[in-house]
């Protein structure tokens, strides 16, 4: 598996690098944000996803672990494969994805080209489910017993987890948000991403 390339670009063209390592070039699909980036660098790192088809085997490349990891639950939504899980990812940033798969925004995440209502009602639902099972366990055990959430909280934890944060990560930093005066679910995003790390 290979799962991390460093090396100089040797060309670009339409979302696809070939990017030399030792001597071998390595051709990549990549995500918008780190095409941009090998585009202006003309080197870099780039953290791949290796996928094996009948029909061949494709590279797929990422800025982060994070965006890597997203893309990872994006393809492993019934009828997403990897070519859609890349455009939606090139279509916009984390942030905004994971916003609109807490809030179901069925329209904002069907606006991607090619990405269909009933495929994105799927991946909301799927992913949405999955992160709150991933985070049952520690919110049973974090979660005080005269707490509760309001929607936006929850909306923002989960986006926050489908991000690769941990459930009791985002709780504080939610919290942290919005004693420090943010209330839309934008605003706690934006606060927790900048404090969480």
């Amino acid at each position: 598996m290979i799962g991390y390339i460093k090396g100089n670009l040797l060309t670009a063209d339409n979302g696809v690098v070939i990017l030399e390592n030792n001597g071998i070039g390595y051709e990549i699909t990549c995500s918008a944000s780190v095409y941009n980036k090998l585009l202006t660098d003309k080197k870099g790192e780039v953290y791949t996803y290796l996928a094996v088809r009948e029909d061949g085997v494709s590279l797929y490349g990422f800025e982060s672990l994070e965006e890597k990891g997203m893309f990872l639950k994006l393809i492993s939504v019934s009828g997403v494969g990897p070519k859609m899980g890349i455009t939606v990812l090139s279509n916009m940033n984390l942030k905004d994805l994971a916003i609109k798969i807490a809030t179901s925004d069925v329209k904002g995440l069907s606006s991607v080209k090619g990405l269909g209502k009933k495929t994105a009602e799927r991946i909301i639902l799927e992913l949405r489910e999955k992160i709150t099972a991933d985070g049952e366990a520690v919110e049973t055990s974090t979660k005080q017993p005269t707490e509760t959430l309001d929607g936006t909280s929850e909306d923002a934890i989960i986006a926050l987890m489908s991000l690769g944060f941990t459930k009791a990560e985002c709780v504080q930093a939610v919290k942290d948000a919005k004693n420090n005066g943010a209330e839309t679910i934008e605003q706690i995003i934006a606060y927790s991403i900048k404090h969480i790390k």
